[in-house]
């Protein structure tokens, strides 16, 4: 992943993350890596809870701003708190410029934020993000 210049709130070295995530977690969390679509745990859970980082457990998402967009992924249309994930401008792909999201707390890479695609939700946003970069915390 490209650095940030960024001090998080949770560092850990390489090492350290290799230790604590599986060989499939780190590869998307620490190396902006991306599951297949439709396979995710969270792709069509409709449990209600908090969805928390898996790599520091930071808290990113709530059930309520979950949505059905078919795309393969767990889709929010917008972030718990507005400083809760951070955003880096992501020309990968050619042609095709994407906003990649982050744990604001420990810099994983979660997935995309697409804006202005059609999607019916009070922001016109869609946050697409990896199900194996989040843990549902479900309500009690």
């Amino acid at each position: 992943m490209e650095p940030t210049g960024r001090d998080y709130t949770v560092s850990k070295t390489d090492e350290q993350w290799r230790e604590e995530l599986s060989a499939d977690e780190y590869a998307v969390l620490r190396e902006a890596g991306t599951e297949r679509p439709f396979v995710g745990e969270y792709t069509d859970t409709t449990t209600e809870g908090v969805y928390a980082c898996r790599a520091c457990g930071a808290e990113l998402f709530t059930s309520q701003t979950k949505f059905e967009s078919h795309c393969g992924w767990p889709s929010f249309y917008t972030p718990l708190a507005g400083d809760s994930v951070e955003y880096l401008q992501d020309d990968s792909l050619p042609g095709r410029p994407r906003v990649e999201v982050r744990c604001a707390s420990c810099g994983s890479h979660l997935g995309h934020v697409f804006e202005g695609e059609g999607y019916e939700t009070p922001t016109d946003q869609r946050y697409c993000i990896n199900s194996i970069a989040m843990t549902l915390r479900p309500s009690a």
